[in-house]
């Protein structure tokens, strides 16, 4: 009777053991949702490293040898075109203009009583032209005096911001000696290198010559301003094989400055690009893996190459194809080989559940 019993107990047990599993095969089974690429034109945004340059950035230097007498600005101030800016002792040159002035208003006085005498036939013409000649070179001497003068007074060649100054007041000054630099920042070219592949995407697929992208700057806070690719270089580098595009931007409240760095957002567009939401795919040593669902209902892995990313999508490189299915939901709960039943999900409206849709 005992044995009996036992059996009984086993059976029955067995007998709820498989219909548990049985109920929770089905149960995964009813799990998955396969899906297919979805192929349409597109844009991409992709981001490059930049490096912003004042659109003017120049050298002040020492034009004349002396002692650099005054200084009227400071590091960092904005300057007005023509503003005074630095004074080079000018007490020699202020002398050598004096001396250039003195024989200039004494040739112009010989020269002046000789044409008298000329029209009088008291002289001849070649002294007359001698003397006009003796005026003429005081007269350059004069304006060359001038000049150097001139030198001994550095102006702002344009509005702009002071850098630090590289003198103090009182140094003694060669020709050629750095001052300091200036930067005109109301607008700024920023630099950004672009691989090759992009470069040949956006050529052939953007007809505006002026392409627009923005500035993502380095505290993470998008330039309100966009800017416009207006230069492409004529060569690509060889060893990195990009090519080098400027972007200019406006900067009215002078944010910006030379020097800073930050990151260039293109759109790009893409034709017949090969869309898949992330969530249907898996990384195994840093490659990422869908599972393909082939016309037997068997799932296979298949590594796939990703040309792009965006929120929540992936632009397929190489891998896959529109007509093909993958698993979209329960990718955890399946391995390469088997067999599931699904139910099947238009992308044209998986897409739109997505946080991002493609435009």
């Amino acid at each position: 009777m005992r044995k009996i019993l036992t059996f009984i107990s086993l059976c029955t047990l067995l007998c709820f053991t498989s219909c548990k599993s049985g109920k929770e095969e089905k149960e995964e089974e009813t799990q998955f949702t396969v899906t297919s690429p979805l192929k349409k034109d597109t844009v991409v945004t992709r981001q490059y490293v930049c490096q912003i340059r004042a659109i003017s950035h120049i050298e002040l230097r020492a034009l004349e040898r002396g002692y650099l007498q005054k200084i009227y600005v400071d590091e960092g101030q904005s300057v007005k075109e023509g503003q005074m800016m630095f004074q080079i002792m000018p007490l020699m040159y202020q002398a050598e203009l004096q001396k250039a002035q003195a024989e200039a208003n004494f040739a112009e006085i010989e020269y002046q009583n000789t044409k008298k005498l000329a029209d009088s036939n008291v002289v001849s013409p070649n002294e007359l032209a001698m003397t006009k000649a003796k005026y003429d070179k005081a007269k350059a001497e004069l304006a060359l005096a001038q000049v150097h003068l001139g030198f001994t007074e550095i102006k702002a060649p344009f509005d702009g911001i002071m850098d630090h100054f590289h003198v103090r007041l009182g140094s003694l000054l060669d020709e050629g000696d750095l001052l300091t630099t200036l930067s005109d920042n109301h607008e700024m070219w920023v630099y950004f290198n672009v691989p090759e592949a992009e470069y040949l995407n956006y050529k052939t697929n953007t007809q505006a010559e002026n392409l627009q992208v923005n500035l993502l700057m380095a505290n993470d806070q998008l330039f309100p301003h966009p800017g416009v690719v207006k230069t492409i270089e004529a060569d690509f580098n060889n060893e990195t094989g990009n090519i080098a595009f400027r972007a200019t931007f406006p900067n009215p409240n002078g944010l910006l400055r030379h020097g800073e760095t930050g990151n260039i957002q293109m759109t790009i567009p893409l034709k017949d690009a090969i869309i898949i939401p992330q969530k249907s795919t898996f990384e195994i040593l840093e490659k990422k893996y869908v599972y393909v669902v082939d016309k037997d209902n068997v799932v296979h892995s298949r590594e796939i190459g990703i040309a792009s990313e965006m929120p929540d999508l992936y632009v397929i490189k190489s891998g896959l194809t529109d007509n093909e299915k993958i698993v979209l939901e329960g990718i955890r709960k399946v391995k390469d080989g088997d067999k599931i039943q699904f139910k099947y999900e238009d992308p044209k409206t998986v897409i739109p559940r997505l946080k991002v849709y493609v435009e």
